[in-house]
């Protein structure tokens, strides 16, 4: 934020408070699955987890809220959000709609500078498949979507993209969704990505376009509902935050 006094401009830098610090703390968790869909979190568990009061918490955990992976409730409390089939296909739609436009337009006016970056996401996607880290994968992965879409300049859509990607990791860890259980990133999808990759290297805007709207499509074709209910691009509690498990494939 910048004030005028005189002739002097006044700035201020953002400021990462503690309670900043604790969201991101516990969406890393929740992303990772280290913190899964139902579990309830205890606000006086994660304070004793990450040495902090109960304060920035109970903040994180409403900033959480407004982003779509902590649902509130009078019985459990805070708990983290377990999408259902319905809402994720619903996640996918809209990212079909925003995703492919993004690729494209970042490949018109930043098209050498988001390939360098989604190039080396996509080289340490390989690597941590190699190596059989799930964990690694999928931040590679998102980080691969990411370097993409971040360059349409428009913040906006930039946003909505982001919190996107945290619902489908979250809807990745609940096997019910998807058709025969999770789905894993194979070498089609590694395919797919490199596709991309190339066309957008190339500059060409509208085959990144329209490879970036196929791989969404592929995506949404592994949901585990009848195939006409992903539209067509148009032209519990139980657990505590004591008790994480790890959680399964990537975007």
């Amino acid at each position: 934020m910048t004030t005028q006094t005189g002739d002097v401009a006044l700035t201020l830098g953002r400021v990462t408070t503690r309670s900043d610090l604790v969201a991101e703390a516990l969406r890393a968790a929740i992303l990772s699955g280290r913190l899964r869909p139902g579990q309830t979190l205890v606000e006086r568990q994660l304070a004793a987890m990450l040495d902090v009061s109960k304060t920035p918490v109970r903040e994180a955990l409403i900033a959480l809220t407004s982003s779509g992976l902590i649902v509130m409730s009078r019985q459990a409390g805070a708990v983290v959000r377990t999408l259902s089939a319905a809402e994720v296909r619903t996640i996918y739609e809209l990212r079909l709609l925003l995703e492919p436009w993004a690729v494209g337009r970042a490949t018109r006016r930043h098209g050498s500078a988001a390939a360098q970056e989604a190039h080396a996401a996509l080289a340490e996607a390989e690597a941590t498949a190699a190596a059989a880290d799930q964990v690694g994968l999928n931040l590679a992965n998102r980080r691969f979507h990411r370097a993409l879409y971040a360059r349409a300049d428009n913040e906006l859509v930039t946003a909505q993209l982001d919190q996107i990607q945290d619902l489908i990791a979250l809807a990745l860890q609940v096997a019910e969704v998807w058709a025969g259980g999770a789905r894993p990133f194979g070498s089609v999808e590694h395919a797919e990505h490199a596709a991309i990759l190339s066309a957008v290297e190339a500059g060409d805007a509208e085959r990144a376009e329209v490879l970036a709207r196929a791989h969404v499509e592929h995506a949404a074709s592994a949901l585990d509902l009848p195939p006409d209910r992903i539209a067509p691009h148009p032209g519990g509690a139980g657990h505590t935050a004591a008790d994480p498990a790890p959680g399964s494939g990537p975007a």
